[in-house]
């Protein structure tokens, strides 16, 4: 049951109702009508702008439309009172029986409450991580990665057919860098003093046993050869050796991907970039021009040339991209328009990329391309994650020995937990700047949500299991459930947590419409809020605690709105990938 979504539909009805009547005109988009919670709980239970949206289009005034729906609404079952606000909004307030429904129909959902299908099974890609082949993903990697995934599972709550995706840059030269960093490991593990490693190698530990596995398996063959002798294969192995590194990594946080789409199978198995050239050059959308010099301070080493260039200010670009560089391979780009193109031959016609904050010169480029190759029908949506800067009492946290320049992303999880690092990662906004301290995400207190949010789902299940020790147990059988009698819940604060239960199937929609899964730990926070402000008010008043032996029937309906917090609680911990606790230790 989404309650704004019922009230929505009473709401449209009226307003058809006046059409109908003649006291609006016909042809009216009704779309923009919301029907939403207060921001003032003082003002009602519901709001809705349906004056305000319909009044220029109605030739009408906003109050005078709202005095009819105030009228009209005010019979509508459910209705205790409305009334006008501010310029034109109307406030509704809900009977007492229709907060008890709200917990029936969650009772009677269970763990898919909030879920829609508003997705109608179209199908979304999710690409997001897609480092470099190149060693263990670092704390920078995993914002996005949690992020993506986050994303992910809200598209797929609300009906998308989603597809989680890794992009393995491995046909690069930072992959040939790596195959000789290997090469140079392998030359140290056969007893050979290597030296300071050069400039541009990589100088990692995470290197060695790689190389350590390939003098193992072909013993000295390989240490005097020319480099077009071993490149290749050490270039393999490096790589199939970090992307298991990578895929440890992630499982770490629990993330799978369903795909892992190499880079390197555009060029060398399917010839798709030249493909993807062809067929962009066949609708004139290829053209060989010279490009202006960068803004600012020109690099040393731009040529002005003569190159294949794609239009992609047509496509609303700031500048024509190149395809081909000057010793005739391709460009990243050329990559891009291939890779994109796969996607699009696979049925994507929404394909988001999670990017680092870094990497926002590329939002016009790919919706560029997207428009190019799928002629309009296509979006490439980039969602950038900034930064993540970690420390410790306050003070920056050193960087890894291991993996030589940065932080890893296995060195965080392992200290504070994967729920932890998800919870946290989540706790901002993707676009926004974040400070994670490892004292402050640990601690025991209001001021961390990760706690605040699994103490409060820890505080049920003692309830449940204290409950269970005196013999009092929900019924498990649906029908049961949802025919109990729930209407001793009038007091205030239950009604508070029975209002914020109600906001949740809005709450994950919008989530998955704005592509902003932080939402849900905001509100998974401020639920949490609500239920704690309900566990002391029984303290403090006896006859709301929630066990009474005496009085069988209030505990069960009680114990009724705490299965209907649980499902919620561990619903959106679920869709953030965080796993509820039992019991706090």
């Amino acid at each position: 049951m989404d309650i704004f979504a019922e009230y929505k539909t009473h709401v449209n009805a009226v307003v058809e109702a006046m059409v109908a009547a003649g006291e609006l005109p016909q042809g009216l988009d009704l779309s923009r009508i919301s029907v939403e919670p207060p921001r003032d709980v003082s003002h009602g239970d519901v709001t809705t702008n349906a004056a305000m949206v319909l009044a220029k289009p109605a030739g009408a005034k906003p109050r005078e439309i709202a005095e009819v729906l105030v009228r009209r609404l005010a019979d509508t079952e459910g209705v205790a009172s409305a009334e006008i606000a501010g310029p034109g909004f109307v406030n509704l307030t809900l009977t007492p029986e229709c907060w008890p429904r709200v917990v029936a129909a969650v009772l009677k959902a269970g763990e898919t409450y909030g879920s829609s299908p508003m997705g109608e099974g179209r199908q979304v890609n999710v690409e997001y991580v897609s480092a470099n082949p190149t060693g263990p993903l670092h704390v920078g990697h995993c914002r996005g990665a949690v992020f993506g995934d986050a994303l992910a599972n809200v598209l797929e709550k609300v009906g998308y057919a989603v597809v989680r995706e890794y992009y393995t840059n491995d046909a690069g030269a930072q992959v040939d860098d790596l195959a000789r960093s290997v090469h140079l490991r392998y030359r140290e593990v056969l007893g050979e003093e290597i030296g300071e490693i050069p400039s541009g190698l990589y100088p990692a530990d995470y290197i060695i046993p790689v190389a350590r596995e390939l003098a193992e398996t072909h013993g000295d063959v390989y240490r005097d050869k020319p480099e077009d002798e071993w490149l290749e294969l050490f270039r393999n192995a490096a790589i199939d050796a970090m992307m298991d590194l990578i895929r440890e990594d992630l499982a770490t946080l629990n993330i799978h991907h369903e795909v892992f789409f190499s880079e390197r199978s555009l060029h060398e198995e399917t010839g798709a970039v030249a493909s993807a050239i062809a067929d962009l050059r066949a609708r004139d959308l290829v053209f060989e021009g010279r490009l202006p010099p960068p803004k600012g301070r020109v690099p040393e080493d731009w040529e002005d040339r003569e190159q294949t260039l794609f239009r992609a200010t047509q496509f609303g670009d700031d500048v024509d991209r190149p395809l081909i560089k000057s010793d005739g391979t391709y460009t990243y780009f050329a990559s891009d328009v291939a890779y994109f193109r796969s996607k699009y031959d696979r049925g994507f016609e929404q394909m988001i990329y999670v990017l680092g904050a870094d990497h926002g010169g590329y939002v016009k480029r790919l919706q560029a391309i997207a428009n190019a190759v799928s002629g309009g029908s296509a979006q490439a949506i980039v969602r950038l994650c900034q930064l993540v800067k970690l420390f410790r009492g306050g003070q920056p946290v050193r960087m890894s020995k291991r993996a030589g320049d940065f932080i890893t992303l296995r060195d965080v999880v392992n200290e504070v937990g994967p729920d932890v690092v998800r919870f946290m990662m989540l706790y901002r906004k993707n676009d926004a700047s974040l400070d994670f301290d490892f004292d402050k995400v640990t601690e025991q207190s209001r001021e961390n949500p990760v706690f605040y949010v699994q103490y409060a789902h820890a505080r049920i299940c003692s309830v449940f299991r204290n409950a269970a020790d005196l013999g009092l147990v929900l019924p498990q059988e649906s029908d049961a459930l949802t025919n109990l009698n729930l209407n001793v819940l009038q007091d205030e604060a239950e009604i508070a947590i029975i209002r914020r239960i109600a906001e949740y199937s809005r709450v994950v929609q919008g989530a998955a419409l704005a592509h902003e899964p932080h939402r849900i730990a905001f509100y998974l926070y401020e639920l949490a809020g609500t239920f704690h402000a309900l566990w002391n008010r029984g303290k403090e008043l006896p006859h709301l605690r929630f066990i009474d032996e005496s009085k069988t029937d209030a505990t069960i309906a009680r114990l009724a709105l705490l299965q209907a917090v649980r499902y919620v609680l561990s619903n959106g911990l679920g869709i953030l990938g965080v796993v509820p606790v039992q019991e706090m230790r």
